[in-house]
């Protein structure tokens, strides 16, 4: 089977790593990217759509027909951020994409990037954890297989870097010490190989396993001798 595949947020750390994840994988035979700006990828695999209003997809819903699987990639750091600007750009833009990607494709799957420590009451006191609990509940009501990434931390691989400059610092600081964080932490750490390659893995999954995959379950699942088994628990 050829996929034919959406990335949004291609210009970002994870979003990198799924791109990267998706040129190498023979299984993924079309790639739409959806992104501002574009990425000047020339490639057979890639057609990149520039669109700047991301509340709003209709301009170009017909670039979506077809669609095995939508890798949702854009995210933003809730640090210096209202609420009510978080939840635009976290709620508000994701859940516009899902809309318009499952629009004509009903047994699409969806894969959103959380993260760690997301709060499915939406109750909690963290606001990009409730923003981000909120996201992933309305995703699980939608009519398609939401897969649900709460990776810990990620380590940057194959090029990929991160658009906060915080995190760029943080990466260039830390990250010598992966090798032994994954040791110490195995079920808190994973790389954005493994999470582009576990999110090609979970569209052949046609909606089984558990659909909130913490890091140890990305790792199974983007490990290069990876099955379309649904992770264990």
């Amino acid at each position: 089977m050829s996929m034919r595949v959406a990335v949004f947020g291609a210009s970002g750390m994870v979003g990198h790593g799924v791109l990267d994840a998706c040129l190498n994988d023979p299984r993924v035979g079309d790639i739409l990217v959806v992104g501002r700006t574009p990425l000047n990828l020339r490639h057979p695999k890639v057609r990149e759509v520039v669109h700047t209003v991301f509340t709003d997809f209709r301009a170009i819903q017909g670039e979506f027909e077809g669609l095995d699987g939508c890798f949702f990639c854009l995210g933003v750091s809730a640090a210096g951020r209202s609420e009510a600007e978080y939840t635009r750009i976290t709620y508000d833009y994701t859940l516009a994409a899902a809309r318009a990607v499952s629009a004509h494709n009903p047994s699409l799957t969806f894969t959103y990037v959380s993260g760690e420590g997301t709060d499915s009451t939406e109750a909690g006191r963290s606001m990009w954890a409730r923003v981000k609990g909120r996201t992933e509940n309305a995703l699980l009501a939608m009519p398609f297989h939401a897969y649900l990434f709460r990776p810990g931390y990620i380590r940057p691989q194959r090029g990929a870097v991160s658009r906060t400059a915080a995190y760029r610092r943080l990466y260039r600081l830390t990250s010598w010490l992966y090798p032994l964080l994954h040791r110490l932490a195995p079920g808190h750490t994973t790389t954005t190989e493994h999470l582009g390659r576990a999110m090609i893995a979970v569209v052949g999954l046609d909606g089984r396993g558990p659909h909130v995959l913490h890091s140890p379950d990305i790792n199974r699942l983007g490990t290069p001798a990876s099955t379309s088994a649904a992770p264990e628990r």
